[in-house]
C-alpha cells in the first residue's frame, strides 16, 4: 500500500528545473503536504499526453507535463483529484453517488484556492482551464441545479447514475467539504484569519505546518506540526466516512465524546471529571461566569489574580459581557454589551505588577488576595477565586499557605478556579487540583503546541454534581457561543444550547491531544533531563547576550511553593527578556517591529552581505509575541519570550534512541543561538526598526 506519490521520475533537465524555477517549484510543492494522504493512490505523470488530467477511481491520478510546467496549476488539479478520491472511498460499497464526489472536491478546491498566497493566484490569472475558471468564479455550490457540474465527469469518465442530491448530504458537504487547514482556522474569531502574502495569522503562525521556521512561541501560539496536521487530516476523512454511513450528527457526537475521553486519558484524570470544550481561554472564562451563577443564589465577586497577565477579554467575559464583536459561532454582537441571562457581578483585579511596573512579592500578592476575599466574605457574597498557574510570563500566585489560610474564615462561600491555560503542568498537578474541588482551565494551544484557540474546562465530580443538583439552565445568550456537544451530555443545564458542532474547535483539540500523546511517550527520566538541558541553555544564552536583559532573576524556580520535586510548574520554561540598544530598552513599537522582522525572511535587506549573513537574515524565527512591561519606573517597553514547548521533547524522541534524543535537543538549542544572532543582526541595522 503506497501513499500519494508526487511527480514520480519527473526530475529531468527541462524548463521546469531551470535554476530560477527551482526555488519557486519547491515552495509551491511544500504546500502539497496539506493534501490528504490516501493509501494506494498513485500520481502518475505523462510527457506523451502533456494536457492530460485523469482520475482513475480508487487507483491513480494521471497528470500531464504541461501542468507541471505551472506548479500552482498542478497543485490545484492534484488537490481536486486527491479530494475526489477521498470522497469516492468514503462512499463505501455503493459507488453510484459520483455527484457527491464531484461537488465535494470542487468545494474543497475552491477554498484551497482562496487560501493560496496572492503571488500564487497571480500565476493563474491568465490561464484558460475549465476547473480554474469554475474555481475563480467563487460561486457557492448549487445542489438544486446539478447539470452545471456535468463537465466534471470528464475528469473520471463516470456518468451520474444517481443525479439526485440527497438531503442528508447537505450538512456533510457544508461542514466537512473543507480543507483541514480551513477547519483549523474556523470556529474561533477574526484573529485566526491569515494574511494573503505569508499566510500568517495575528499570532504569527499558520493553520498548516511551517517547518521552515524556528519556533519557540508556545507561550503565545504555534503553527500546527506536520505530525498533528496529518493525524487531524485523517480524522476529517474518518468523519466523512462515518457521516455518510451513520449520519453527520451521530458521527460528530461520537467524535466529540471520543475527544473528551482521549483528553482524560492523556492527562490521566478520572472519568467522573467533566470536560467542557471552548474555542478559547476567554470563552472558558465566560463558561465559568455562567456556571457560577447557576450554582449559587448569592451575589458574586470574582477575584482575578494576575489580571495584567491574562487575556485582554477575560474580565469582560467573567462579567457576562461580549468580549468581541463576533462570537465563535459567527453571530454578530456588540463588544461590552451584557449577554442575555447574566446577572450583575463584581470583579476585583489583583495584578502581578504595581503602578510603577514592578513585580510584587509573593507575600504582597498573598496579602492583597486574602484581604479581597475577607472583605467579600464579610459582605455575604460568593467568592470565585481565579488563581494563576502559570501566567504568560511564567508566574504563579497565590501560595499554598494563603489558600490554606482560607479555612480560618467563617461561612466562606467560595469556588476556586485554577488558570492553567499555559498547561505547564504535569498530570499529577491537575489531579491534585481536581481532588480539592477546583475547576481547572486549560488550553491545548500553549505548552502542547496545538493550533491556537483550543480551550477547555475540567470540572471535578463534586462541582459537576452541584451543577446538576440545582436544575438551573445556562443564560440564554450562550446559544450564540456554544453548542450542546461542547458540554457534558449528562448536564441538564446545557440542554437548551443548539445541536450544531464547532468543527474548528474539535479539529484543533484533536491536534493538541495528538501532541500530548506523543509527548508522554517519552520516558519521564529523559523527558525531565531534556527539559532541564534545554531550559538551562536558553537561560544562559539570554543572560550572556549583552543586548538582552532577562526579566527573570537568578532563581529559575518561579513558583511560590517550597518543593524540590521536579515538575513543569517548578521550573522556568518561559524566558521573557527586554531588548537593549545603546543600553536602553526598545520602545513598545520597536519591540513589535523587531518581532515581525524575526519571523520574516529579511535577506533582501542584506543582498550585499556575506552568505552567512544572508542565510541568517532569511531564517524565520517565531517566538512569543510582545508583552508590555515597564523598563525601570518610567519607560514603557515590552518583552519578547523564548519558551519551551512540548515538541522540543516529542520531536527529539525518535526510535527510542537516547543518543539521538539528546543530539536532537542540542540541534534545537542551536536554533536558539540563531534566534539571538538574528536579533543582534537587526539591532545592528537600527533603521529597520523605524
Amino acid at each position: 500500500m503506497a501513499n500519494n506519490k508526487l511527480i514520480e521520475d519527473q526530475y529531468k533537465r527541462n524548463s521546469l528545473f531551470e535554476k530560477e524555477n527551482v526555488n519557486y517549484l519547491v515552495r509551491v510543492l511544500k504546500r502539497f503536504n496539506t493534501v490528504p494522504k490516501i493509501n494506494s493512490i498513485n500520481i502518475i505523470t505523462s510527457i506523451r499526453e502533456p494536457n492530460l488530467f485523469k482520475i482513475v477511481p480508487n487507483k491513480s491520478i494521471k497528470i500531464g507535463s504541461s501542468f507541471l510546467d505551472k506548479p500552482v496549476l498542478a497543485l490545484i488539479y492534484l488537490r481536486y483529484g486527491i479530494e475526489w478520491q477521498l470522497w469516492y472511498k468514503a462512499l463505501g460499497e455503493d459507488k453510484s453517488d459520483i455527484v457527491l464526489c464531484d461537488l465535494a472536491a470542487l468545494e474543497v478546491t475552491q477554498i484551497f484556492y482562496n487560501l493560496l498566497p496572492k503571488e500564487d493566484k497571480e500565476k493563474l490569472k491568465t490561464l484558460d482551464h475549465f476547473l480554474i475558471d469554475m474555481i475563480k468564479n467563487n460561486t457557492a455550490i448549487n445542489t438544486e441545479s446539478l447539470s452545471k457540474y456535468e463537465e466534471l465527469q470528464g475528469f473520471h469518465g463516470l456518468n451520474y447514475s444517481n443525479v439526485t442530491f440527497k438531503e442528508s448530504w447537505k450538512p456533510i458537504l457544508k461542514n466537512l467539504a473543507k480543507p483541514t487547514e480551513y477547519l483549523l482556522m474556523s470556529g474561533g474569531d477574526l484573529r485566526l484569519n491569515i494574511d494573503e502574502h505569508e499566510l500568517l495569522n495575528k499570532y504569527g503562525c499558520r493553520p498548516f505546518p511551517r517547518p521552515e521556521a524556528f519556533t519557540f512561541a508556545s507561550s503565545t501560539a504555534t503553527s500546527v506540526s506536520n505530525y498533528a496536521f496529518d493525524k487531524t487530516d485523517k480524522v476529517r476523512t474518518i468523519l466523512i466516512q462515518n457521516s455518510l454511513k451513520n449520519g453527520l450528527n451521530n458521527a460528530t457526537l461520537d467524535f466529540s465524546e471520543l475527544l473528551k475521553n482521549n483528553l482524560r486519558k492523556s492527562l490521566r484524570i478520572k472519568d467522573d471529571c467533566q470536560i467542557i470544550f471552548s474555542p478559547s481561554g476567554t470563552d472558558s472564562s465566560l463558561q465559568i461566569g455562567a456556571i457560577t451563577q447557576i450554582i449559587t443564589t448569592k451575589e458574586i465577586t470574582h477575584v482575578l489574580v494576575a489580571s495584567d497577565e491574562t487575556g485582554s477579554g477575560i474580565a469582560t467575559a467573567l462579567k457576562g459581557r461580549h468580549f468581541e464583536n463576533t462570537t465563535a459561532l459567527n453571530y454578530p454582537v456588540k463588544q461590552g454589551d451584557k449577554i442575555e441571562g447574566f446577572r450583575d457581578v463584581n470583579l476585583i483585579k489583583v495584578p502581578f505588577r504595581d503602578e510603577n511596573g514592578q513585580l510584587k512579592s509573593p507575600a504582597q500578592l498573598d496579602t492583597e488576595i486574602f484581604d479581597a476575599i475577607v472583605k467579600t466574605n464579610d459582605l455575604g457574597r460568593h467568592v470565585v477565586l481565579h488563581t494563576m498557574d502559570q501566567s504568560k510570563l511564567g508566574y504563579q500566585s497565590p501560595s499554598k499557605e494563603m489558600i490554606d489560610n482560607l479555612n480560618t474564615l467563617d461561612d466562606l462561600s467560595i469556588q476556586i478556579i485554577v488558570d492553567g491555560s499555559q498547561l505547564r503542568l504535569d498530570p499529577i498537578d491537575i489531579r491534585q487540583y481536581l481532588n480539592k474541588g477546583y475547576i481547572v482551565t486549560i488550553t491545548g494551544s500553549k505548552y502542547f503546541t496545538g493550533p491556537p484557540y483550543a480551550g477547555a474546562l475540567i470540572v471535578p465530580k463534586s462541582v459537576s454534581e452541584s451543577i446538576n443538583a440545582v436544575k438551573n439552565t445556562l443564560p440564554n445568550g450562550l446559544t450564540q457561543y456554544y453548542n450542546h456537544s461542547d458540554w457534558p451530555v449528562s448536564w441538564l443545564c446545557s440542554k437548551s444550547l443548539p445541536d450544531g458542532f464547532n468543527y474548528g474547535s474539535y479539529m484543533r483539540w484533536n491536534a493538541a491531544i495528538v501532541e500530548m500523546e506523543r509527548y508522554f511517550k517519552t520516558p519521564i527520566l529523559y523527558r525531565n533531563l531534556g527539559i532541564e538541558m534545554f531550559c538551562n541553555f536558553v537561560e544562559d544564552s539570554i543572560k550572556d547576550a549583552s543586548f538582552l536583559e532577562p526579566l527573570f532573576g537568578d532563581e529559575t524556580k518561579i513558583n511560590t511553593y517550597n518543593t524540590e520535586d521536579f515538575g513543569l510548574r517548578n521550573i522556568r520554561t518561559i524566558f521573557p527578556f527586554f531588548i537593549l540598544m545603546n543600553n536602553q530598552a526598545l520602545t513598545v513599537d520597536k519591540v513589535k517591529k523587531l518581532y515581525l522582522l524575526l519571523n520574516s525572511d529579511i535577506s533582501d535587506q542584506f543582498s550585499a552581505s556575506s552568505l552567512e549573513i544572508i542565510r541568517l537574515a532569511a531564517q524565520k524565527c517565531h517566538i512569543g509575541q510582545a508583552v508590555d512591561v515597564k523598563y525601570g519606573n518610567d519607560l514603557q517597553s515590552a518583552v519578547l519570550r523564548i519558551s519551551l514547548g512540548a515538541r522540543v521533547i516529542s520531536e527529539s524522541w525518535v526510535n527510542r534512541d537516547i543518543s539521538i534524543y539528546f543530539r536532537n535537543i542540542e540541534a534545537q538549542m542551536n536554533q536558539i543561538t540563531v534566534i539571538i544572532k538574528k536579533i543582534e543582526l537587526i539591532l545592528s541595522n537600527p533603521e529597520m526598526l523605524n
